[in-house]
């Protein structure tokens, strides 16, 4: 599953020879693109928000449109609004619906073979009708040409075959029943077989050829546009097209949305920017739609470094932590306290570590910590370690080291540490931190995809710890053969009540064992002028272009 967070993408501290081959590749990207595809200019793109056009402002410039290749947000998003997948989400549901497939997968009895019914009458946007054999080259490409999220694949699909001209059947390695929402990652999507080929490597950044509502029509260094599929098989787009610009920085999007050179604004505003722009939607100036978000953040504790090793500490530090103030003071209330390392996106979620510890708990705390045989005198010294490029994640080490210095008596005493992005999340995987703090975003939505990543161990002991595996990349070094057991369980389950059961035992271990300490849970942002409607995000923080009109 995902191995890092966006913010582990956005590395802030680079040497001077690093940044010196970034600019002389972006020379390069940037001329070989303008001899493929025309760039739209800032006026011109922003001469056409009065005729029916879409006008998008983001901060987030794609690396890459190639679905087999997208591994960020921002360019998962776009290539979300240009494609279909076999399954998609509601917005604001978890549940799937058949796509490009028609119906649910039928599973096997022994959960390792997925037949899947296609939809008829399909084409691509060169004209490519769209069969089972372009799916099953689809997801043959997404795994072979090794692409920054080919293992999501890789990992669980042994063979992808056209069982008929529009049944597709896929054997897995071994059973996960998570695998339909797997199905609607956004990169997990059919392109024309006429346009790309099968081969590492072999990626194709600047175009894209699918079967969705959009086709790419310029892009530019610093805009995109997209202009309707007249040939799209399913409900045409609410509007005649789209522009998307890419702005320098979040103050360039803030002013230009307040000035009304873009309609929406989505990605990325900082918190006081967005409380800024919520007070004028109040007044009625332009629309703020809100939605509950799917990234989360957790507190990482390494049990390899002590005193993290004795349980007790662990369970006085999730005592101490208090959620609505980290809310407050460093997200000023745009987010959720989170208490499950399973989101509340989730029915499964339950908020454990708000049943078992609460939130500023500072008395259960010290009681703890003098029970694993601390005190003033010898107190716990802990670091707190962050990327440097994250300043809300620095403000929430300082929440807590404050906290701590308030109210703890000196029995537990952070330090606060940074440092650049590249050797942050090199580190934790390392065992280099006692203690990190991490985002997380996810690749789909199962609870799964909130569990195996951090607590699952290919390899270990109770005497090592985590030696291979999820919580060792994740930092925390947690090994539970036990956890294990369960992870295995609910991968294999087909029956939706049994699945849910094993998750709440899954959460009830994490509350005790507490390997990591759930902080927040994100709301995601948009901002809308006035006459502008249809504006929905779906679950994976992708905006839907296709609804939007004014």
């Amino acid at each position: 599953m995902t191995r890092f967070s966006l913010s582990a993408r956005q590395w802030s501290q680079i040497t001077k020879l690093v940044s010196l081959f970034c600019l002389c590749l972006l020379l390069v990207v940037s001329c070989s693109r303008s001899q493929q595809v025309t760039t739209i200019s800032s006026s011109s793109a922003n001469s056409l928000t009065g005729n029916g056009r879409i006008t998008i402002g983001t901060t987030l410039n794609p690396r890459t449109l190639d679905p087999a290749d997208a591994y960020e947000l921002q360019s998962l998003g776009l290539v979300y609004n240009m494609s279909d997948r076999l399954y998609d989400y509601e917005p604001g549901s978890t549940e799937v619906k058949p796509q490009l497939a028609t119906a649910l997968p039928k599973v096997s009895q022994d959960g390792l073979t997925y037949t899947i019914p296609l939809r008829q009458g399909v084409v691509f946007h060169d004209g490519t009708p769209f069969n089972a054999e372009a799916m099953a080259f689809s997801l043959e490409r997404f795994i072979k040409n090794g692409g920054k999220p080919s293992f999501l694949l890789a990992d669980v699909v042994a063979s992808v075959k056209a069982t008929g001209e529009y049944e597709l059947t896929i054997q897995l390695k071994k059973p996960f029943a998570a695998f339909p929402a797997l199905l609607a990652f956004s990169g997990v999507c059919p392109v024309s077989p006429k346009a790309y080929e099968i081969g590492k490597g072999k990626f194709k950044p600047n175009i894209f050829i699918g079967t969705g509502p959009y086709k790419l029509a310029r892009y530019g260094t610093d805009s995109l546009q997209f202009d309707v599929f007249d040939k799209y098989w399913g409900e045409k787009p609410a509007n005649i097209g789209i522009n998307l610009q890419f702005l320098t920085s979040g103050a360039n999007l803030y002013n230009s949305f307040r000035t009304g050179a873009v309609d929406v604004a989505y990605l990325s505003l900082e918190p006081d920017q967005i409380r800024s722009l919520e007070a004028s939607a109040k007044k009625g100036d332009w629309q703020a739609i809100t939605a509950q978000g799917s990234v989360v953040s957790n507190l990482v504790l390494n049990r390899n470094q002590k005193p993290l090793d004795q349980l007790e500490v662990r369970q006085a530090i999730a005592a101490m932590v208090d959620r609505p103030l980290m809310n407050q003071r460093v997200l000023l209330g745009q987010a959720s306290p989170l208490y499950s390392m399973v989101p509340k996106t989730f029915e499964v979620s339950q908020p454990l570590f708000k049943d078992k510890y609460g939130d500023g708990n500072v008395d259960k705390a010290k009681q703890l910590l003098t029970t694993a045989g601390f005190s003033k005198e010898n107190p716990v010294k802990l670091q707190i370690w962050y990327p440097a490029s994250s300043p809300i994640r620095s403000l929430a080490a300082q929440i807590l080291k404050a906290y701590a210095d308030k109210y703890m008596d000196g029995m537990l005493q952070f330090e606060v540490n940074t440092v650049d992005g590249a050797t942050f999340y090199g580190g934790i995987a390392k065992s280099f931190y006692p203690t990190a703090l991490l985002d997380w975003y996810p690749d789909f939505l199962d609870a799964d995809n909130y569990i195996q990543p951090f607590l699952g161990c290919d390899k270990g002991s109770d005497a090592k710890g985590c030696e291979e595996g999820g919580s060792q990349t994740q930092g925390s070094f947690y090994y539970s053969e036990t956890m294990n057991k369960l992870i295995e369980d609910q991968r294999k389950e087909q029956n939706p009540q049994v699945r849910n059961q094993i998750f709440a035992n899954i959460q009830a271990q994490i509350a005790t064992d507490v390997p990591y300490v759930p902080l927040w849970q994100n709301k995601d942002y948009v901002f809308a002028r006035k006459g502008v409607s249809g504006v929905q995000l779906n679950p994976t923080q992708n905006l839907i272009y296709q609804t939007i009109k004014k």
